[in-house]
């Protein structure tokens, strides 16, 4: 179904305006899917994230270089990082280099929910179903060139 018929409207100044249009109306549609699939865990696609990050990670992260990687810009990371604590999902520690700073690190539990995830694919094929490995190739770069 095209956009026209999911927002009911059918005229759009040009094109770029009905592709912005189209852009926000997928995100919030994506997460409404990843919202979905991360509740059966009971944790928020910001949580996800930083387990994602910290798992990536070489070492322990600061709360603000796990900022600086987060897909979400806006969130308030020192807040979500102590849900994850307290979830037993992430571990902080003082920094041994400057003590002023506390390092996360995510947990076996966090690693384990994780792999749990990760091998829960068929979701994010689904959601992912109507366009092939090239087209999904071809959203990426142009996703990315929009951005400049």
């Amino acid at each position: 179904m095209g956009i026209e018929q999911d927002i009911r409207q059918t005229k759009f100044v040009n094109a770029k305006q009905k592709a912005m249009i189209n852009l926000l109306y997928s995100y919030g549609w994506v997460m409404e899917q990843v919202k979905t699939f991360l509740a059966s865990e009971d944790i928020t696609h910001q949580q996800f994230n930083i387990l994602r990050i910290l798992r990536g990670a070489a070492g322990p992260l600061s709360t603000l270089q796990i900022r600086e990687r987060m897909l979400d810009k806006m969130s308030d990371t020192s807040r979500i990082v102590d849900r994850l604590v307290a979830k037993e999902l992430v571990q902080k520690v003082t920094c041994a280099k400057d003590k002023r700073l506390v390092d996360v690190t995510i947990s076996a539990k966090g690693l384990a929910l994780l792999l749990k995830l990760d091998n829960r694919d068929d979701h994010i094929q689904e959601i992912m179903k109507n366009i092939s490995e090239a087209e999904a190739t071809q959203l990426s770069l142009l996703l990315d060139k929009i951005r400049g």
